[in-house]
């Protein structure tokens, strides 16, 4: 069925098996003096198992004493990194997989408290492996020193305006600096290729140190090293020569290049670099000898240009791609939101690239290639682009854990998910509610041999998600009901749809457990004046359309997602719109990421934004409001006030089965606290997995 997506083809002197490639997405699994724990070796020997064809771990750091990103990050900077990377890749090879090491320096992107203390940290934290507990504890003193420049200075090309998300202080590289960080990056190619790793990846995108030199924007050299494309290009080119010459011509070699800098995109045009450059510059490392280009864009300073939010369509950026393809021989890899093999297939067959690769979508589902090779397409889980993997590995990084998705439950805990115990004997559980959280717990339960049934007041399942999926460019969000319907049927769940049950009915079906999965109810809090008028609505009656508002003045109280995707559909329909916010920020407690998609499209609508101001009280003329701060109380002219405050447990189904005595009720989701996609999933797996 996917003829071109599961024939091998070479690398190099590398054969892979098929066509596809898992890119590197640091998720905090390494040990702090980079050896593979055994958790990272489990995650990735499940996507050797599940088919992707060639993997390359998260970024692998050259130099400990400046070049670190995480504390628990992969290293190829000494000779004791070689046995146990040896036992990683012949972990990966039993599958019949091919492992590449992607070789990495942040640049001015870089962890500023790790500047010269990693080295020192390292052994310390051998000894006493609770010395890092420890570490972790500090890291909001760590950031908030880094915040007001106590660190030591990053490494950077040039001083130059620091990264969007990155270090806080830099200095340009001497050339002693530069000469010794290319030894570095030989040195680990070096070690790569002692340890039985099948091809190194020079990491040269998202703004890392060597796209900083790439950059006219972020390499103000004037010396031998910047200035013009040859210049430019001299710290990479020397990367490869020395590899070549101390790894050979046939060690497969690959370079992760950024085409384009996708300044342009965020309204900086003239800044960086463009595709007309990327291509001179992939054109150059083909004469160089590398052996493929995986191609990718941006940097952290246009973020979703990169790693993309759920607005962004799968392959919108393919055209990168095929624009690398039609200027070298080499193969072209590309990761362009990939997110089914029928989308993979074609993109094969139209020559946009010679490799589909992605990150997100192997997190998220590990045997995605061995479902599409077997006839089992509809089983795979789609990611649905929330971030919450990029999200979770950031503020788990500094705490010492690993990274999550929000959909697979077995990102690093492999060895334990796919061997778990079928110890449910089979006893009834009814799960009231087929939301995220209430799927999640029937998919689990029924995996370990639970008789599970989902019941659903309404036709169609999805609870909150139903609402998210009905804003702008969200649909892709449904997709994990689907998808979940999907595998919990498969793992023998029964759900039965349109089906609203009592708490007596439920009683009297004697079940062994009952999971309340009801979901939330938009808030609209009492104490409000006026909050029951027939001018005021809740968001759900907005974004569903149930309510159509034009030509009128509206305030949008809460400016989290739901406020301003609702003020994104009011904008539609020529309303003037005022989103007031209690917080002294827009969406506050949301993924930047999520925040700049859906303001970017807000920009130029006229919507207002007011912070620090608290909804007091709605007549039929005005919302009246308070600032926060000074106490000072003031009328905006609306004729329609619209409540987005978040989200309440609905019902009391709970108490009403404890009155009945009903045994072992457990609340997961927004029936406990209102949440995200993640939250909900997470919440659910937590409590079931809890339960025995």
């Amino acid at each position: 069925m996917y003829d071109m997506l599961l024939s091998p083809m070479k690398i190099g002197s590398m054969t892979v098996k098929n066509r596809t490639v898992m890119t590197a997405a640091e998720f905090s699994l390494g040990q702090t003096n980079g050896k593979p724990t055994e958790r990272l070796m489990d995650y990735y020997e499940e996507r050797a198992k599940g088919g992707v064809g060639l993997i390359i771990p998260g970024i692998c750091r050259v130099n400990d004493m400046g070049g670190a990103s995480t504390f628990t990050q992969l290293a190829m900077s000494h000779d004791y990194h070689i046995e146990p990377m040896r036992e990683f890749a012949e972990r990966i090879h039993r599958h019949g997989a091919k492992l590449c090491i992607q070789l990495h320096h942040p640049g001015r992107q870089g962890m500023a408290s790790a500047i010269n203390s990693l080295p020192f940290v390292i052994p310390v934290a051998d000894r006493f492996p609770g010395v890092m507990d420890q570490i972790f504890k500090c890291t909001p003193l760590l950031l908030g020193m880094e915040a007001k420049g106590i660190c030591f200075s990053v490494q950077a090309p040039s001083k130059v305006e620091l990264a969007k998300h990155g270090a806080t202080r830099m200095h340009a590289m001497s050339k002693k600096e530069m000469h010794a960080l290319i030894s570095d990056f030989v040195e680990a190619a070096v070690r790569c290729q002692k340890a039985g790793v099948d091809c190194v990846e020079l990491h040269a995108g998202h703004g890392y140190i060597i796209q900083q030199f790439l950059s006219p924007h972020t390499n103000r050299r004037t010396d031998e090293y910047g200035g013009s494309f040859e210049n430019r290009l001299r710290f990479l080119t020397e990367i490869i020569q020395g590899i070549r010459e101390h790894c050979g011509r046939e060690y497969p070699l690959t370079v992760r290049l950024t085409v384009d800098e996708m300044y342009a995109r965020i309204g900086r045009a003239g800044i960086g670099y463009d595709l007309e450059t990327g291509k001179q510059i992939a054109k150059r490392l083909e004469e160089l000898s590398v052996d493929a280009i995986n191609v990718t864009s941006a940097c952290y300073d246009a973020y979703n240009y990169w790693l993309e939010p759920t607005s962004f369509e799968p392959g919108w950026r393919k055209y990168l791609a095929r624009e690398i393809k039609s200027v070298v021989s080499i193969p072209v890899i590309a990761a362009n939101v990939i997110r089914t093999p029928e989308q993979a297939e074609q993109q094969l067959e139209e020559g946009d690239q010679d490799f589909v690769a992605s990150a997100r979508t192997f997190i998220c589902d590990p045997h995605w290639v061995n479902k599409a090779a077997e006839g089992r397409q509809d089983e795979i889980r789609r990611c649905i682009g929330c971030l919450n993997c990029i999200r979770s590995f950031m503020t788990n990084a500094g705490i010492g854990k690993p990274g999550e998705c929000a959909l697979n439950m077995s990102v690093a805990r492999e060895k334990m998910y796919f061997s778990m115990p079928r110890d449910g004997e089979g006893r009834k559980i009814v799960v009231i509610g087929a939301g995220p959280a209430g799927l999640t717990a029937a998919q689990t339960l029924a995996m370990r041999g639970f008789d599970v049934s989902v019941f659903e007041k309404e036709q169609k399942p999805g609870g909150q998600v139903l609402t998210a999926a009905e804003c702008h460019l969200k649909d892709k969000l449904y997709w994990c009901i689907e998808d979940l319907i999907v595998n919990a049927q498969k793992a023998g769940a029964t759900i039965r749809l349109g089906c609203e049950l009592t708490a007596k009915e439920i009683a009297e079906m004697d079940p062994w457990a009952v999971i309340v999965s009801t979901g939330g109810e938009p808030i609209r809090p009492g104490s409000i004046s006026g909050i029951n008028g027939e001018n005021v609505f809740t968001a759900p009656q907005i974004i569903h359309r149930e309510e159509i508002l034009k030509d009128s003045r509206v305030v949008v109280a809460g400016s989290g997602m739901t406020g301003l995707e609702t003020a994104e559909i009011l904008n539609e329909t020529n309303n003037q719109i005022t989103v007031i916010e209690m917080a002294d920020e827009i969406a506050p407690g949301t993924w930047f990421q999520l925040v700049d998609d859906e303001m970017e499209r807000l920009a130029g609508t006229g919507t207002q934004f007011e912070l620090n101001t608290k909804l007091l009280a709605v007549d039929s003329k005005f919302v009246t409001v308070e600032d926060v701060r000074t106490g000072e109380q003031r009328r905006i002219p609306a004729d329609y006030l619209v409540l987005s405050l978040g989200v309440r447990p609905a019902g009391n189904l709970a108490r009403e089965l404890d009155l009945l005595s009903v045994q072992r009720i457990y609340c997961v989701g927004d029936a406990v606290k209102s949440g995200t996609i993640a939250d909900a999933c997470h919440s659910a797996y937590d409590t079931v997995m809890a339960i025995l």
